[in-house]
């Protein structure tokens, strides 16, 4: 994309209303802006801009992020862009500070489909820990979940939760949700034929039988929070060694009311191997549950935070399935597939069936 084709979204006119509507930018203009780098995640399309202004500017960004969805996923299942425009738009304004980028414009069109974030650009400050699939240093680790501990204290039992801030969903909402995953399940098994095991394909049928019992820890609508949804390492941007800040969390486009743990359960079970998830497993859940108790959060002890794991870790089977409904690619899905099961032996999860 070069600058003669930006979308209207990154027109000079379009980001000077967008950034005096956020406050962010007082008399000046935007007289220019330039394509600085541009990729493709998994799901959506990012766009590092550049802003030339004239006019008075003091204080105002010199970059931007602009996120869109990736042209192969757009319209998919796969494409949340509305969910994320959500967040940043409606809830992210009630979030004390310091815990994303800020938001300074996002829109759905809901004709079209056609969404977009433009969010500060954090490339000068943070960092990712490391490049995707290599797990973190420790203390990168710990830094991590310390932030998503954070995160999940402020909406810990909140009441806006199902109100004005997500939904919850009912008994039925869930027996449905079930009830597709079983179809997905039914052609992913057939698919894979006998490279999924029979002692996986009874682990899996005895969660689809039990998934009423076990829906119940979330129906009970205690000790839950907004949790990210797709809490992997690689979407935490650190502070860069100079720079004194907080860890950042993005990419917000599963994000719901859920038992907080599900987040924790998707970073160390699904995205490490036995030895660094092992190594690391108890130091981190003991690190959660102390900024928890520090941040406020109280009667929720550390024996529940281990029943919530191991429950998290066992509904978390279903994630390969469902990434492979979407056309998420083998590497993802199949690796997934693989730690989490390795997981669920180690931690004894079959024991919740």
């Amino acid at each position: 994309m070069t600058s003669s084709q930006l979308p209207a979204v990154a027109e000079p006119g379009y980001l000077t209303a967008a950034l005096r509507k956020a406050g962010a930018l007082d008399a000046g203009a935007v007289r220019e802006v330039k394509v600085l780098h541009e990729r493709d995640t998994v799901v959506s399309h990012i766009t590092r801009l550049g802003l030339r202004y004239v006019g008075e500017s003091a204080g105002s960004p010199q970059t931007l992020i602009l996120k869109m969805a990736h042209a192969g996923f757009a319209g998919t299942l796969a494409d949340r862009g509305e969910h994320e425009v959500a967040f940043y738009t409606k809830l992210a304004p009630h979030m004390p500070p310091g815990f994303m980028p800020r938001c300074f414009d996002g829109h759905f069109n809901a004709e079209s489909g056609k969404w977009h974030l433009l969010l500060e650009d954090l490339t000068d400050s943070h960092e990712l820990a490391t490049v995707p699939t290599v797990p973190p240093s420790r203390d990168q680790s710990m830094a991590i979940v310390t932030a998503l501990a954070r995160m999940h204290a402020a909406w810990w039992n909140h009441p806006r939760l199902g109100e004005t801030v997500g939904t919850w969903a009912s008994a039925e909402d869930s027996a449905g949700h079930l009830e597709t995953f079983a179809g997905h399940y039914d052609r992913f098994a057939d698919e894979l034929g006998d490279r999924l095991s029979e002692e996986r394909r009874i682990l899996y049928r005895r969660l689809i039988e039990q998934s009423a019992r076990l829906s119940q820890r979330y129906h009970s609508h205690r000790h839950l929070s907004i949790v990210h949804g797709d809490a992997h390492t690689w979407n935490f941007l650190l502070p860069r060694a100079d720079v004194a800040d907080t860890v950042r969390i993005f990419d917000f486009d599963l994000w719901g009311i859920n038992v907080p743990t599900h987040d924790l359960a998707y970073m160390m079970a699904i995205q490490w191997y036995p030895e660094r998830r092992q190594a690391l497993e108890r130091t981190l859940l003991n690190r959660y549950h102390e900024t928890l108790l520090a941040h406020g959060v109280a009667g929720y002890t550390r024996g529940a935070l281990d029943q919530d794991y191991r429950w998290s870790v066992l509904w978390h089977i279903t994630k390969p399935v469902w990434q492979w409904a979407i056309n998420i690619p083998p590497g993802i899905w199949w690796n997934n597939l693989e730690r989490v099961m390795m997981a669920v032996e180690d931690l004894g999860c079959e024991e919740l069936l």
